[in-house]
This record gives structure tokens, C-alpha cells and sequence, in this order.
């Protein structure tokens, strides 16, 4: 698809046919990156991408923990209940 860059200001811009912009899924705000001599444009990434499912995942352990419970020195000998 051929465009034209166009006057925004002192910058300049590109116009994107609407269904470009659906089909790639791109919102409000987009993370811009250069590959070589490649402009590429990305839907922006959600900063807590993922922490849903990451979540989960724990809640479904046995006791909740990623990681097994081991017991200090201070468990061990100091510690008592």
C-alpha cells in the first residue's frame, strides 16, 4: 500500500486506513520500533500483561507457593511457636 508522509506540525506523519488499524489490533497508544531501515508499529503491550493467568497458575498449587518451603537455621533452632 503506497502513502504519503504528511505535515503534523514540525513532524511528520503517516495516515493508516482504518482497517489496517483493526486488522492489527492497534489502540490508542502503539510502541514504535526501527528495524534496519524499517519502521514497525505494535499494538502497545499491557504493563500487567500475563499477571492474570500468572495468578492462577499459583492459586491452583498445593499450598499456593511456586517453590517448596525450606526451613532456615533460624526455623530451625530459634524459632518457636
Amino acid at each position: 500500500m503506497k502513502t504519503k508522509l504528511v505535515r503534523i506540525g514540525n513532524s511528520r506523519g503517516i495516515r493508516l486506513p482504518k482497517l489496517l488499524i483493526e486488522q492489527a489490533g492497534l489502540q490508542e497508544d502503539v510502541q514504535l520500533e526501527l528495524q534496519g531501515s524499517t519502521v514497525v508499529i505494535r499494538p502497545l503491550a499491557s504493563t500487567r500483561a500475563g499477571w492474570a493467568e500468572a495468578a492462577a497458575a499459583l492459586a491452583a498449587t498445593e499450598d499456593g507457593l511456586l517453590d517448596a518451603v525450606v526451613a532456615t537455621n533460624f526455623d530451625r533452632d530459634e524459632w518457636a511457636w
